[in-house]
């Protein structure tokens, strides 16, 4: 079917650019997010979590760096200087 629709230029520009990044036609483009918005896509990830959980999880690998750092602060903030004593 075929329809016209206003799109504010910047806006265009941004989806004819992604587009093309994709090797998408314009009308594919925009028949693929029509579909994944009507999904419920731009609101939820795969597994079924909110977009703003995307990133938990994403540094697990500097879990260990993580505790070396915070056991050195620690060790730095548990001395009490003499002129802090009473």
């Amino acid at each position: 079917m075929k329809t016209t629709i206003e799109i504010p230029d910047p806006l265009f520009r941004r989806v004819k650019s992604k587009a093309a990044e994709r090797s998408q036609s314009l009308k594919e483009f925009v028949a693929e997010a029509l579909q994944e918005k009507l999904a419920g896509g731009a609101t939820a990830a795969a597994d079924g979590r909110p977009p703003w959980m995307g990133g938990f999880g994403g540094l697990r690998r500097l879990r260990k760096e993580t505790e070396r750092i915070q056991a050195r602060i620690d060790e730095t903030f548990e001395v009490i200087e003499p002129e802090d004593r009473v």
